[in-house]
């Protein structure tokens, strides 16, 4: 958003365009070579400038013998930057959607060092109940960060692409480009920054004559904004892979955490260390992955005091109803074989009377 800003910013970087004419009015050829766009010539970019040709890609031609590279981006540079920018905001505006400030909610004021010790000890019974009550149903929960997750490397691989398509297939190759381009001999260098984005460019402008015969004019055009564009986006370029190999590097991690119970009970053991690994253990073991996710998220949101008092209640509480359950399964278990052995006593009478 800022690189977006910055390109529209006239009164820094001056006009977008300036063409060098005299028989042509200045804004007239301004304007027709904005719109119409500007080319270079590839054959002309390995000459000496200001010996062999005027500027870098710039010079004489015969028109259908050499290529012309044309450049039309430079129109479309400001949107999508902010494009890309909206981009990279969809997953964070997603995530905070279904987030719905949950983990501030639970946590209120739990975070407040100097919170009274009756508040204190209310807010976390408050949400060791919440916890007791809604163990098991945060696995969507935790399913929707993932998601924002992979959208993160998703959106950082496409926008690889779509950049690399906007700028001709130039792009993936640009920083590497850039880096040898220094390590290169000078007499047979091409600056990748020139061949992509040319200050100095050429532009044809045709009219009719007095008579009706049809004039040609070739202008050299001038485009200032190529001095920050080509900055923008070698930083963007080195920020892009950047962010792939790191996000990548995170779906990784995050798909071993899924696939590893004992894993993520070492995460939630290395972000509170002065919990009693047992205690830690025995909770662990009665949620499944949604519940250790805000459990992760409470640990980053608590001090480590709080939460292992909560870690502690909450053990105390959920052992207590695990108990009671069992103790009602056992006494139903129990009451259906009494219920058994009562039916196949029956049987037996019945089939002695009969007999």
């Amino acid at each position: 958003m800022a690189c977006s800003i910055m390109v529209t910013a006239k009164q820094f970087f001056g006009d977008p365009i300036t063409c060098i004419t005299d028989e042509i009015p200045q804004k007239v050829m301004d304007t027709y070579c904005w719109i119409q766009s500007t080319f270079t010539l590839p054959h002309q970019l390995d000459r000496v400038a200001g010996e062999e040709v005027a500027h870098d890609g710039v010079g004489s031609y015969v028109d259908g013998q050499h290529e012309k590279k044309y450049h039309k981006y430079y129109q479309w540079v400001v949107f999508m930057l902010f494009f890309q920018a909206m981009c990279f905001y969809v997953p964070h505006y997603l995530w905070k959607i279904w987030e719905s400030n949950r983990v501030r909610n639970l946590v209120s004021d739990l975070n407040n060092p100097i919170l009274e010790d009756e508040k204190k000890t209310k807010q976390l019974k408050s949400l060791t109940m919440y916890l007791k009550d809604n163990f098991r149903f945060h696995k969507w929960y935790a399913a929707r960060f993932f998601i924002c997750e992979m959208l993160n490397f998703v959106n950082v691989v496409v926008q690889i692409w779509l950049v690399d398509r906007f700028l001709d297939y130039e792009f993936s190759n640009y920083g590497t480009e850039v880096l040898s381009f220094t390590e290169m001999d000078s007499e047979y260098r091409t600056d990748p920054m020139t061949r992509i984005f040319p200050k100095v460019t050429k532009c044809i402008f045709h009219k009719y004559g007095a008579s009706g015969s049809i004039q040609t004019f070739d202008s050299l055009c001038i485009l200032p904004l190529n001095i920050i564009n080509e900055k923008i986006y070698i930083i963007l370029w080195f920020w892009y892979m950047f962010l792939a190999v790191v996000t990548g590097f995170s779906i990784i991690y995050r798909c071993i955490l899924c696939s590893s119970p004992q894993f993520r009970l070492q995460t939630l053991r290395m972000r509170n260390r002065i919990v009693d690994f047992h205690i830690l253990e025995s909770v662990f073991n009665h949620g499944d992955i949604g519940d250790w996710f805000l459990f992760l998220l409470l640990a980053r949101n608590i001090d480590q005091l709080t939460y292992r008092q909560l870690i502690e209640q909450l053990d105390v509480s959920i052992t207590k109803k695990t108990d009671r359950e069992s103790f009602t399964i056992s006494m139903d278990n129990e009451r259906e074989s009494k219920d058994e052995v009562g039916m196949l006593k029956i049987e037996k009478v019945d089939d002695f009377k009969k007999f």
